[in-house]
């Protein structure tokens, strides 16, 4: 539709790719982590990144399709620097154990892209008996950019340049339970529902952008905090509610996806 082509105040419409947005940019010496690589927003803000000279840390669950995705990326830019590592989002051991690992390589960390997600599964609990969603969306996410929020500040101090955490949050969020955040009540079924438990684990992906946001501002940490909602992205998303735990939600805050790649 018209408006779509609108284009506002950065010069970018609807219609503008990822490519679109980081054409000029070179990101040459800079590391990214990015939660569900796999497929749709995750795999295409891979590709992209790696594209404009990015290392590219992929993270999740499904190695098997993210080892396919890593391959295309490379057929496309045979020069870039891309891994791909499994993640389960939905167990603190895995998340603990990755960034363990990690952290041990000694490696940078200037970006971090908190993009993976689940939508509207039957009710189910994690591994740490938490509610699916809220564990996958929120809580996974919690930890690990906490786990990686030091080697973030110590690439900053190093490097001298500015760090970013993107976290996909939602205009769902306006729609959650009326109460807000069910925190004594997340693992009821009885008050279960697949939209609000969406909705409520994106509510609460905002308020921790927003209070890290300022943490780091007062802090004087030279690292921005964002919380994304890209609007409507045709990925398989909706995947989500079969549980495969691999499925991305929206988008990474460069653009929507590129027309010109299917994942």
């Amino acid at each position: 539709m018209w408006f779509f082509g609108r284009k506002n105040s950065s010069g970018f419409s609807g219609w503008s790719t990822a490519e679109d947005v980081t054409h000029g940019i070179h990101g040459t010496g800079l590391t990214a982590i990015v939660t569900g690589a796999s497929s749709g927003i995750g795999a295409e803000t891979s590709r992209v990144l790696a594209l404009r000279g990015v290392h590219v840390i992929m993270l999740d669950k499904n190695l098997a399709t993210g080892t396919k995705v890593r391959t295309k990326i490379l057929e496309e830019t045979p020069s870039a620097k891309v891994d791909i590592v499994e993640l389960d989002l939905s167990s603190m051991a895995s998340i603990r154990k990755f960034a363990s690992e990690f952290k041990s390589l000694n490696q940078p960390l200037n970006i971090l892209i908190n993009n993976a997600g689940v939508l509207g599964c039957p009710f189910t609990l994690s591994q740490d008996n938490i509610e699916l969603q809220f564990a996958v969306n929120y809580l996974g996410h919690f930890l690990l950019t906490h786990l990686l929020l030091d080697t973030m500040k110590n690439t900053v101090l190093e490097s001298g340049k500015e760090g970013r955490i993107v976290n996909i949050a939602s205009e769902g969020h306006r729609f959650t339970y009326r109460e807000g955040i069910l925190f004594d009540e997340l693992n009821n079924p009885l008050r279960y529902s697949r939209f609000a438990a969406y909705c409520q684990s994106k509510l609460a992906i905002i308020l921790h952008t927003r209070e890290l946001a300022k943490q780091l501002k007062d802090d004087g940490v030279d690292i921005t905090v964002n919380a994304v909602h890209p609007g409507y992205v045709y990925t398989n998303i909706s995947k989500s509610r079969l549980l495969d735990g691999s499925s991305d939600d929206m988008l990474c805050g460069l653009a929507s996806t590129s027309k010109r790649h299917k994942w």
